[in-house]
C-alpha cells in the first residue's frame, strides 16, 4: 500500500508527509539539474520539484520529456514554500504516467485568439485563469443555496419545458411538443408563483433561455439564474431580501475563494466595500435624468441599455436599484403601484464597474381582476395562463420574487468582461460546439 492520495487543496494538512496526487501535467521546465513539473487535480496547481538525489531515476528521466496535459500519479514529500503556487510543494521521489498525449496540447502557454479558444472551449476549461473563473462559479452556488436555506427557503424545480412565455414572444425558442406549441423557459418565475403559495418561501437554480440575437459581452442565450417567490412579501421586502443576498454571496466568495480572485488580479478588499452599507436606491424617472447628466442620451419609456447602465454604475459606484418603471417597457405579471398605476413595484439591481443589471424582481399582480386586465393590456391569450390565474382565485396573497443571472454576477465578482468565461460551455448567437 503506497502513500496516501490526498487533493492539492489538502496538503496544508500533510506537510513533511509522503503522499500521492493524481493529476495532469499542466507544465514542466529545467534549471541545471532540478527538474520542476506542475501538476494540476482538479483542487489546484501543485509544483513537484525533482532532482537526480531524491528522485527515482527513471522517474527523473519522465520529467524532461512528459508533454502538457499527461495524466499522472506523483508521490513525494509535502514542504511548504511560499513562493510556490498554493504555498506547499512536492518534493518529488517517484512518478507513473497514466495517458501520454501523442502531439503537443492544442492551447500552450502562449496567447490565443478567443475563437480558437472557444472552439476548444472542452480544453480551454483547463487552464489556470478558466479553473480560477470556474471554481469561484462553484462558491457562487453554493453561496446562494446557504443563503436560502439560512432564509428558511425551501429548494424547489421548475420545469424548462413550457407552453406560455414569460418575458416576451420575441425571445422565445420554439419546440414542437408531440405536436403542441412550447418553449424551452425564459424564467421559472410562474411556476415559484405557484410553489410559494403551497410552502411559503421557494427558490431554484436553473436554466433559462433567451432567443436574443445580441453579441454584446453580457448576453448568452442559454444562462443560468437563481430565482426566488415568497408569498406574504411585498416589494420593500423583496429589494431588502436581494440586498441581503448579494452581500452574502460576496462575503462567501471573498472568504472561501481568495486566493482564486487575487491570481485572477481581483481586489477582495473594494468586492467587500461595495456591498458594505445600503444600496443606491432611484425611480427609474431619476435614473433617466442622471444618464442624460452623464451624456448618455435616453428618452423616459426606454429600456435601460449597456451605455445607460454602466452610465448609472459610475454615477454610484456600488449596487444600485433602479425601481418604478414605466408599466409599458415591463412584463404582464408586475403589480402596479397603488400611487401611480402607471409604474410598477419592481427593481432592476445594476452591479458597479459596468457590469449592468444582474437582478430583475418584482412585486407579483395578486387579484384575478388585475391579472386579466393585463393580460388583455398586453394583448395575451387568457387559456394557456388559466392555471396562472387559477392562483389568484384560491387564497391569493401579496408575493414577490426575483431572479440572479448567475454568470453575470460571477462576471462582476471575478472581473471578467465577457460573461462567456463565467460558465463552462457558453450559448452565444454563434456558439453551438462544444
Amino acid at each position: 500500500m503506497g502513500p496516501r492520495v490526498v487533493y492539492i487543496e489538502e496538503l496544508r494538512d500533510h506537510v513533511g508527509d509522503e503522499v500521492t496526487i493524481r493529476g495532469w501535467l499542466f507544465n514542466r521546465r529545467s534549471s541545471g539539474k532540478i527538474r520542476f513539473l506542475i501538476v494540476r487535480d482538479g483542487t489546484g496547481f501543485l509544483q513537484c520539484v525533482a532532482t537526480a538525489k531524491d528522485t527515482e531515476p527513471q522517474s527523473f528521466e519522465l520529467c524532461e520529456r512528459l508533454p502538457q496535459e499527461t495524466s499522472l500519479v506523483v508521490i513525494g514529500t509535502v514542504r511548504a514554500d511560499p513562493r510556490a503556487p498554493g504555498g506547499y510543494e512536492l518534493l518529488l521521489s517517484r512518478l507513473q504516467p497514466v495517458q501520454v498525449p501523442e502531439g503537443q496540447f492544442p492551447i500552450t502557454l502562449k496567447e490565443h485568439g478567443v475563437g480558437f479558444l472557444m472552439d476548444h472551449r472542452h480544453l480551454w476549461i483547463r487552464m489556470r485563469r478558466q479553473f480560477a473563473i470556474l471554481r469561484i462559479r462553484d462558491a457562487v452556488l453554493w453561496a446562494v443555496r446557504e443563503f436560502f436555506k439560512r432564509e428558511g427557503f425551501v429548494a424547489t424545480e421548475c420545469p424548462v419545458i413550457v407552453g406560455t412565455q414569460v418575458e416576451g414572444t420575441t425571445t422565445l425558442f420554439p419546440l414542437d411538443y408531440f405536436g403542441e406549441p412550447a418553449y424551452l423557459s425564459q424564467s421559472g418565475q410562474l411556476y415559484l408563483e405557484a410553489t410559494c403559495m403551497a410552502l411559503g418561501k421557494v427558490y431554484w437554480i436553473g436554466p433559462a433561455f433567451r432567443a436574443e440575437k445580441s453579441k454584446t459581452r453580457r448576453h448568452l442565450t442559454e444562462f443560468w439564474m437563481a430565482e426566488a417567490e415568497a408569498a406574504y412579501f411585498d416589494h420593500e421586502d423583496n429589494l431588502a431580501l436581494q440586498e441581503r443576498l448579494v452581500r452574502y454571496v460576496v462575503e462567501y466568495v471573498a472568504t472561501e475563494r481568495r486566493r482564486e480572485l487575487e491570481f485572477l488580479g481581483r481586489d477582495a478588499t473594494k468586492l467587500l466595500a461595495e456591498v458594505k452599507g445600503p444600496f443606491a436606491r432611484v425611480t427609474y424617472a431619476e435614473a433617466v435624468r442622471i444618464v442624460n447628466g452623464r451624456g448618455v442620451p435616453m428618452e423616459y419609456g426606454d429600456d435601460f441599455g449597456a451605455p445607460a447602465e454602466d452610465a448609472l454604475s459610475g454615477h454610484f459606484g456600488k449596487p444600485i436599484f433602479v425601481e418604478r418603471f414605466p408599466a409599458k417597457i415591463k412584463p404582464f405579471y408586475m403589480k402596479r403601484a397603488p400611487d401611480d398605476p402607471s409604474v410598477v413595484l419592481c427593481a432592476d439591481l445594476i452591479a458597479p464597474e459596468g457590469y449592468g443589471e444582474i437582478i430583475g424582481g418584482s412585486q407579483r399582480v395578486d387579484t384575478e381582476e388585475e391579472l386579466i386586465s393585463q393580460l388583455r393590456e398586453y394583448s395575451l391569450p387568457l387559456e394557456p395562463y388559466r392555471w396562472y390565474i387559477d392562483l389568484r382565485k384560491w387564497g391569493s396573497v401579496p408575493h414577490s420574487g426575483f431572479g440572479l443571472g448567475v454568470e453575470r454576477t460571477i462576471a462582476w465578482i471575478c472581473g471578467v468582461r465577457h460573461i462567456r468565461e463565467t460558465i463552462p460551455f457558453p450559448r452565444m448567437l454563434d456558439r453551438l460546439y462544444p
